[in-house]
């Protein structure tokens, strides 16, 4: 690790319908040598994420205590949502940018979870390269069940107990799954229907179909490689929405062409995309499709080596 090295935390929370709550969890994440690049609220998937970025020792520590300020705000007895979740901080993951190795980053995500369970009672999964175990490498294991089903589980079976704290879940803020990993593009596709000729309307998609979508292009049903994917109703629409964490293999141009084609097959057409965070530069494809159906895309506010020159004003914290 360089002494000028830079890592990114995108730590996401089971809140997106409250904005104070948001504003106060993201102001409390201010650290001198971290740098807000972004933050969102998404109502569909009542879910925020934020992007920070700067120094390894000071972005674990805004990571740790935006922990915590979750943990005091968000009560996962009450929050309901589309998007699976184990935790109100529910992920919270460290990546590379530059003079730092994946490795060294898992090696930050460990001080990260032991702090996270010291300060504030709630206990953590290590996960992506962080795993302490095969079977937590990916995301979607670690949050089988969600909240409901892992705070029965985690009691009950020794294979679902946290790897720090425990065994039991913090009673309202669940846990949290702390991890490292490479840049992951958080990309979804609204489906729309074709409206006949003559027509002036068209029934809404089904969800079905944004599932069916799903289940052909992730990579565990042996579609795109580093693609995962699932299909929900978001804004009353069906939405197919994607990870891709390997943009060098699987471009977003080609997750993008892949829906398309299978939406004309299932008839209907693909909408507006949403970009969820930021991108980094080597993945933004300024002529492609996928680029012109995303509304109001600005490459200063979205490409991650852009916001690290120009990174956004923190919220006050009162």
């Amino acid at each position: 690790m360089t002494p000028d090295a830079i890592i990114e935390c995108v730590p996401n929370f089971s809140e997106g319908t409250d904005a104070e709550k948001v504003r106060q969890i993201v102001a409390a994440m201010r650290v001198e040598g971290v740098r807000l690049l972004d933050w969102s609220l998404d109502v569909a998937h009542n879910r925020s994420v934020v992007t920070i970025a700067g120094s390894p020792t000071a972005v674990v520590e805004a990571a740790v205590q935006a922990v915590g300020a979750a943990a005091q705000r968000i009560d996962l007895t009450r929050q309901t949502g589309v998007h699976p979740r184990i935790g109100a901080a529910d992920v919270v993951p460290f990546v590379p940018v530059s003079g730092v190795s994946l490795a060294e980053c898992a090696m930050l995500s460990r001080q990260a979870g032991l702090q996270i369970w010291r300060r504030y009672g709630v206990p953590v999964y290590f996960y992506g390269a962080a795993a302490t175990r095969p079977d937590r490498v990916q995301l979607e294991d670690v949050r089988r069940g969600q909240f409901e089903g892992l705070r029965e589980l985690a009691v009950k079976d020794t294979a679902r107990r946290p790897d720090v704290g425990g065994p039991g879940l913090h009673p309202t803020a669940g846990a949290s799954a702390v991890g490292a990993r490479s840049f992951l593009i958080a990309y979804n596709i609204y489906l729309e229907p074709i409206v006949p000729e003559g027509a002036t309307a068209a029934p809404p998609v089904d969800v079905a179909v944004a599932r069916a979508i799903a289940r052909e292009i992730r990579a565990s049903g042996g579609g795109m490689h580093g693609v995962k994917a699932i299909g929900v109703m978001a804004n009353g629409k069906a939405q197919v929405s994607m990870n891709i964490t390997d943009f060098t293999v699987t471009p977003v141009r080609k997750v993008h062409a892949a829906v398309q084609q299978l939406a004309t097959r299932h008839g209907v057409r693909t909408g507006p995309g949403e970009l969820i965070g930021l991108i980094p530069a080597a993945a933004y494809e300024p002529d492609s499709d996928w680029a012109r159906q995303i509304d109001g895309f600005d490459p200063a506010e979205k490409i991650l080596e852009q916001r690290l020159q120009a990174p956004m004003d923190w919220p006050s914290a009162g």
